[in-house]
C-alpha cells in the first residue's frame, strides 16, 4: 500500500483545510494517508476526519501565529509588548520553515503533496529521489502577478500541480511549460450529497463564507438593501465568522436591515437546516479559487447567483441553467436577477433541478478518481 502525506498548515477553519481533509478521507480508501500539520490549533480536527488518517503535529500546540495579539499590542503602542509579540512571531514563521523541512527529509512516503507555497518549495528541494512531489495550488492569483510569480517559482521541481479551476491551471501551465512540472485540473469536491433538497418556497436568501474583505459582504449588503425596497418580506442568512463582524453588524444597524441576520460560524447540521428553509444562494465575492459553496448550495437544489468576478464560480454556474454570473460586480443586475427568481417560481425550480445535476461531476467519487489516476500513472514508486 502507498503511503501518501499530506502537508498542512493546520486543520482548524478555512476553505484549505476542509478541502485537505476531504481528499485525506478519500485517499485513505486506496491509501496509507498522513497530515503533517505545522499548527496545532485544537485538540482535533474542525471537520470530519476519517479515523483511518494519521495527523503528525510538528509543534508544540503553543506554537501558533500571534497575529490578533500582535495588532492588539500595535494599536496600544505597548512598546514592551510589540517586541515580545515580533519575537515570538519570528520564532513562528522559524519553525514552519525549520520543522516542515525537517519532516519532507525524513518522509518515507511515496507521495508528498503540499498545499501552500511554501511547502511546495520543501516538497520540491527536500523530498526523496523517488518521492512523487504533487503541489496543490487553492488562491486564485487576481491579477496579481507577484503572487503568481512567487508561486511559479514554488511549483518548479514538482512533478505535477493541481489546480482547482480550469482558469487558473491554463494560467500556470503556460509559466511552467519549459519545466518538467506538468499542471492538472481537478476540481474540489463535496463528500456527501444530501438526502432531502430545498423546496425552494421559502422567502429566504442564503450566503456562507468568512467575512473577510474579499468575500464582499458590504456589497451583499447594499444587493440586499435595494431589493427589499420591492421585496420586503425576503430575508437574508448570512452563516460564518470573521474579521469583518463587527463592521458588518454596524452598517446592518444603521441601514435598519432587520431581514439580515449574522449566524456567526456554523456546523454542518446547522447550514443544512437554513440551506433547506432557503431558496436562491448569493455569492459577492471579489476573488474565489473554486467555490465549494456553491456546490454545496447546489446540492440541496437551490440555483445559484455570483458576481463573475469570483473566479471559480465561472466553473461551476452556467449562465440561465444553474444560475446565474453578475459582470462587473453589477449590483443593480445582482438584484434585477434575484427579483426575477423571487417572481418566477417555475424558473427558479428549473434552475434548482439543475443545479442539483450539475453537482454529479463534483462528488467525491468522480473526483477521486481523477487523484488516484494521478497518484498511479506515474511511473514513480513501482
Amino acid at each position: 500500500m502507498k503511503k501518501i502525506s499530506i502537508l498542512s498548515l493546520h486543520l482548524g477553519y478555512g476553505g484549505i483545510e476542509k478541502s485537505i481533509v476531504s481528499l485525506a478521507n478519500i485517499l485513505c480508501k486506496k491509501y496509507d494517508v498522513e497530515i503533517a500539520c505545522v499548527y496545532k490549533l485544537y485538540d482535533n480536527c474542525v471537520f470530519s476526519l476519517d479515523d483511518r488518517v494519521k495527523v503528525k503535529y510538528l509543534n508544540d500546540s503553543n506554537i501558533v501565529p500571534n497575529r490578533e495579539k500582535l495588532k492588539e499590542s500595535i494599536n496600544r503602542m505597548n512598546l514592551y509588548k510589540i517586541f515580545k509579540e515580533v519575537a515570538f512571531s519570528t520564532k513562528v514563521l522559524y519553525l514552519r520553515k525549520k520543522t516542515m523541512t525537517e519532516y519532507v527529509k525524513k518522509c518515507d512516503s511515496d507521495v508528498i503533496i503540499s498545499t501552500r507555497e511554501i511547502f511546495n518549495e520543501i516538497n520540491g528541494k527536500y523530498a526523496k529521489k523517488n518521492v512523487l512531489k504533487i503541489g496543490w495550488e487553492h488562491n486564485h492569483y487576481h491579477k496579481n502577478k507577484k503572487y503568481a510569480r512567487n508561486v511559479l517559482n514554488s511549483a518548479r521541481k514538482l512533478d505535477y500541480f493541481v489546480l482547482v479551476s480550469q482558469s487558473i491551471c491554463d494560467y500556470y501551465s503556460e509559466g511552467l511549460i519549459n519545466t518538467n512540472c506538468e499542471c492538472i485540473y481537478i476540481p474540489n469536491c463535496i463528500e456527501d450529497i444530501p438526502t432531502n433538497r430545498s423546496k425552494l418556497d421559502k422567502c429566504n436568501l442564503i450566503s456562507v463564507g468568512r467575512l473577510s474583505p474579499e468575500k464582499g459582504y458590504f456589497d451583499l449588503l447594499k444587493v440586499y438593501e435595494k431589493l427589499i425596497i420591492n421585496n420586503p418580506n425576503w430575508t437574508l442568512d448570512i452563516i460564518g465568522d470573521g474579521v469583518e463582524k463587527e463592521e458588518l453588524e454596524k452598517y446592518i444597524a444603521k441601514k435598519n436591515l432587520k431581514g439580515v441576520t449574522l449566524h456567526g460560524f456554523r456546523d454542518k447540521d446547522y447550514i443544512e437546516k437554513r440551506m433547506l428553509e432557503s431558496s436562491i444562494y448569493l455569492m459577492c465575492s471579489k476573488t474565489e479559487s473554486f467555490g465549494l459553496v456553491l456546490i454545496e448550495a447546489m446540492s440541496y437544489g437551490i440555483p445559484c447567483i455570483a458576481m463573475d468576478s469570483a473566479e471559480g464560480a465561472n466553473d461551476i454556474i452556467e449562465n440561465d441553467y444553474n444560475g446565474y454570473l453578475i459582470p462587473n460586480r453589477d449590483i443593480e443586475q445582482m438584484v434585477r436577477k434575484i427579483e426575477y427568481l423571487i417572481n418566477n417560481k417555475e424558473k427558479r425550480n428549473k434552475l434548482g433541478d439543475n443545479a442539483y445535476k450539475s453537482v454529479s461531476k463534483f462528488t467525491s467519487d468522480v473526483v477521486g478518481e481523477e487523484w488516484f489516476d494521478l497518484i498511479e500513472k506515474s511511473g514513480k514508486n513501482e
